[in-house]
């Protein structure tokens, strides 16, 4: 990591079909060596599925599975005086958007469905209805800094 400067922030344009910046972003992470294409026709397959299972607006389905699956809480590593403690700390918020993009990305990798549409379809069903793999990775990193409440006296 650089000392001398902070890294720049690049700005993402907005997708073509819904004109939304996040959905630009959730694009981009799930794309496999610049295949951008391919990505985006997972996503809009996927919202088209939403859209027909659950009858609702699949970029606000996509939004709420966001805001379900950010994390408000993490641990970070911290030593002092030769001892590793687990300290937590509240998360930034283009973090947390970036942990949530990831994290549902990976829960529908893992699904068991047979196309990579039907198990992003599924997940963000899931999340937006605050259940599945993602919702239950975002509680098992709050209780772990609920646990370790105790060493939030060295944070930094």
């Amino acid at each position: 990591m650089s000392r001398r400067h902070s890294a720049e922030k690049r700005e993402v344009l907005p997708d073509a079909k819904y004109g939304d910046i996040v959905l630009t972003k959730f694009i981009n992470s799930l794309m496999y060596a610049g295949k951008k294409s391919v990505a985006e026709h997972i996503v809009y397959g996927a919202f088209d599925r939403v859209q027909k299972k659950a009858g609702l607006d699949p970029v606000r389905v996509f939004h709420d599975a966001i805001e379900n699956v950010r994390p408000h809480l993490e641990v970070r590593s911290r030593r002092v005086g030769g001892a590793t403690y687990q300290v937590p700390v509240e998360v930034r918020p283009d973090r947390a958007q970036a942990l949530a993009i990831r994290w549902l990305i990976g829960t529908a990798r893992g699904r068991s469905e047979s196309t990579m549409t039907d198990r992003l379809s599924g997940e963000l069903l899931d999340a937006a209805n605050n259940r599945g793999a993602s919702v239950k990775k975002r509680e098992d990193t709050h209780r772990m800094a609920e646990a370790n409440k105790a060493f939030s006296h060295y944070r930094w």
